[in-house]
């Protein structure tokens, strides 16, 4: 039954409205916002009293009903896409936005997007440009490639490709690479829905050149090879390499295409990884077209990029869905900023974060570990635990399935919470902090943690702990 002496004694909108708390808020937020808290916050406390659960006469004061509806405006206000600090040791992570641009990237982004740009104006003749155009040099530069063309990702680029060269036509494929990529897309529903027919040839662990030969027909238009980059086939395994299959396109007039996934421009294998094909490779072999991501290893942002034959980017770029997939300016900017880096690769590897995290040793992490368990045991909170601990890192984003690179990582627990407790706390603390469980243990992997994390990851620590 309603606690009536309760309900009297809830404050009024205005009386609310005119506390400290928030009179601070109202200067902060606009006051539509503030107002729908303070409603919602008397409007919850007269739910909890008509349902029995009346809360104490403190908390039915205005200046306390006032404090909490600040709060929650402040959450209110709070944007949806957040900034946070990426703890799980997954480098490429789908989920917390894949790669971390370059400083140079989020430059190029305020500088050409504060003002008016030459996006799609010829600067030198005075006349209507195109917006490919300020990538595709760079592109060619760095690959070889005769042309290039940018949309807004790698799905949208090899659906592009089989709707501009093999709608109604068959294009071959082998069994074991219709790869499922995130969110359950499908290379044969990409391909169903371009129109394009799918030949499959081969088993799921065995593919053999003349299985593309036998398939060939007059209904041929493409040989299609796709990279199984987010899964690996080990044992009794086969595949067709990309020089083999190219040799067939020449001989029966077929374009081949290679559908490289993630894509990278340098060796990974340089850090002690799996070898990677790089997109010079695959151009260099002699594919006529290739696929790949923007924002995965090449640390850029998100994008589908398309290299090969000037005749099949033209036709590409001639299609007419190609304008529903063309990038936007922001892209542009930061794609352009970060391909650029690349024309030093050793720059690159510096100053693109996601190479850079790739390429970190070992031994500098477990540096990094230690300094920043110093600072942690500087706080000298009773309840706060933390130790060092050898362990492995993902390369992520689909790349490198096998890959776990040796990283340090740091094992933090706070007596009367639970892992799993602590883990829900600093993922809800004012920047998110995003970590890993492992048997019953939350563990912060310092592959992924920026330098500038770390006062973040004290701060809550310490409020946590106190």
């Amino acid at each position: 039954m309603a606690d009536q002496n309760a309900l009297s004694r809830l404050p009024k909108i205005d009386q609310v409205l005119a506390q400290a708390a928030l009179a601070e808020a109202l200067d902060q937020l606009p006051r539509a916002l503030v107002l729908r808290a303070a409603r919602q916050s008397v409007d919850q406390l007269r739910r909890d009293i008509i349902h029995g659960a009346a809360p104490p006469e403190a908390e039915l004061s205005a200046q306390a009903v006032a404090a909490r509806a600040a709060d929650l405006a402040r959450q209110m206000a709070r944007p949806s896409l957040r900034g946070l600090i990426n703890a799980t040791g997954v480098v490429v992570h789908t989920n917390l936005g894949r790669s971390v641009l370059a400083e140079q990237a989020i430059a190029r982004i305020v500088a050409t997007n504060g003002s008016y740009s030459n996006l799609e104006y010829n600067l030198e003749g005075g006349r209507r440009g195109s917006r490919y155009e300020h990538v595709a040099g760079v592109l060619r530069e760095i690959t070889g490639a005769e042309a290039a063309l940018v949309v807004n990702n790698n799905a949208a680029a090899v659906f592009l490709a089989l709707q501009s060269l093999a709608a109604g036509r068959e294009v071959i494929v082998s069994r074991g690479q219709l790869v499922e990529i995130g969110g359950s897309f499908r290379i044969p529903d990409v391909m169903a829905r371009s129109g394009a027919i799918l030949r499959e040839v081969g088993a799921t662990n065995k593919t053999h050149i003349h299985d593309y030969e036998r398939a060939i027909s007059d209904q041929t238009a493409l040989l299609l090879k796709v990279h199984t980059s987010n899964f690996a086939v080990v044992g009794f395994h086969q595949e067709v390499a990309l020089p083999e299959l190219v040799a067939l396109g020449r001989k029966r007039g077929l374009p081949v295409m290679d559908d490289l996934g993630s894509g990278c421009f340098v060796d990974l294998a340089a850090f002690g990884l799996p070898r990677e094909p790089t997109v010079q490779d695959a151009l260099a072999m002699g594919a006529d077209l290739v696929a790949f991501s923007g924002d995965k290893l090449l640390g850029g942002p998100q994008a589908g990029i398309l290299l090969g034959r000037a005749d099949l980017i033209g036709l590409l770029r001639q299609n007419p869905i190609n304008r529903a997939l063309r990038i936007d300016k922001l892209t542009l900017a930061a794609l352009e900023a970060t391909l650029e880096l690349y024309r030093d690769p050793q720059k690159a590897i510096e100053q693109i974060p996601t190479l850079r995290m790739l390429s970190t040793p070992y031994d500098e992490l477990a540096t990094r570990a230690a300094a920043l368990l110093r600072k942690l045991r500087a706080l000298k909170l009773p309840r706060l635990a933390v130790r060092g601990l050898r362990g492995t890192s993902l390369v992520g984003g689909g790349a490198l399935p096998l890959a776990a690179p040796d990283s340090r990582l740091l094992e933090v627990a706070i007596e009367g919470r639970s892992a799993t407790a602590l883990e829900a706390a600093l993922r809800a603390w004012r920047k998110p902090i995003i970590c890993r469980l492992d048997d019953g243990r939350l563990l912060m992997d310092m592959r992924t943690i920026l330098p500038a994390d770390w006062a973040e990851i004290i701060a809550a620590c310490k409020a946590l702990a106190a």
